[in-house]
């Protein structure tokens, strides 16, 4: 793990790449166009997952045992130090575990705070995105991983997983994810919570009690959405309500997407106007 404060050959590659990406379009925000490295100093987590910022930030190396971070050039691998330590530690599980290598996706930007996408959280830190396809090449070179789009794992309609995509490797990877204790919920599409609920894979072998840290929510078809909880010395970071006991299989959950799938999808979704973010995030900025 990279700690702040270091402009290690990997932060270094990752600005040059960034700033080639974003060569015919960059973005008017600051955090995303600015910020391409982290604060010094201790990390800090500031205010809530879709409506903060990071001080301090640690740098996810591109390629560790068991995982390789996807899109490096969108220079989103940062996060709190704990956020770090997890997706190493899943990745030494993983591959103990028998699994092929994963993808890393999105984390953080190197200072937090709201991406140039509709991608509304991961501006704190303690989000991560891992991909759930399994037939990985170690060997792929960087501009493909810059451009590798995997697979979704359910089918088009949403009503279900993809039997030919989805099976017992990513159950285990998911389990293996949820049993951590750094974690406080995952978020995967209801189609693999469903699924996940009826037993696929084995799922519901033995102690389940890890099913209730999976939560179905929108999209997540390629991935599943890591969210931890927050970490010592963060007094500023906000914790989400705690997820309820029980396996959260009952059918009521699901009520919501049944709904949403029978809706017209809109050709182009209403813009969002994201919150103010906490004050003290200003001062991760550059002076005006």
């Amino acid at each position: 793990m990279i700690r702040a404060g270091m402009l290690s050959a990997t932060v270094l590659i990752g600005v040059l790449l960034s700033v080639a990406v974003r060569a015919d379009s960059l973005p008017t925000d600051p955090w995303s166009n600015l910020m391409l490295t982290p604060s010094r100093g201790p990390a800090r987590v500031i205010g809530r997952p879709w409506d903060g910022c990071i001080a301090g930030a640690a740098v996810l190396p591109w390629r560790g045992p068991g995982y390789e971070v996807l899109r490096p050039g969108e220079h989103r691998y940062f996060g709190d130090p704990a956020t770090v330590r997890f997706v190493e530690r899943l990745g030494l599980r993983a591959h103990a575990a028998g699994l092929p290598m994963f993808y890393v996706g999105d984390m953080a930007q190197p200072r937090g705070g709201p991406m140039p996408s509709q991608h509304v959280s991961h501006q704190t830190g303690v989000d991560v995105d891992i991909y759930l396809i399994l037939d990985t090449d170690p060997t792929l070179p960087m501009a493909a991983r810059q451009t590798l789009e995997p697979p979704s794992m359910v089918l088009p309609d949403q009503s279900a997983i993809d039997p030919s995509r989805f099976g017992p490797g990513q159950v285990k990877l998911l389990r293996l994810a949820a049993s951590d204790p750094a974690v406080d919920r995952i978020f995967v599409n209801p189609a693999i919570k469903q699924a996940l609920c009826k037993g696929y894979g084995a799922a519901g072998a033995g102690n389940h009690s890890w099913l209730h840290r999976i939560r179905p929510w929108y999209g997540h078809e390629a991935h599943f959405h890591v969210r931890l909880h927050c970490p010592a010395g963060s007094p500023l970071c906000q914790d989400q309500p705690p997820v309820p006991a029980g396996d959260g299989c009952d059918p009521a959950i699901f009520a919501w997407w049944r709904q949403e799938l029978s809706k017209p999808k809109l050709a182009v979704p209403p813009p969002r106007i994201p919150p103010p973010l906490p004050a003290v995030c200003a001062a991760l900025l550059p002076a005006s």
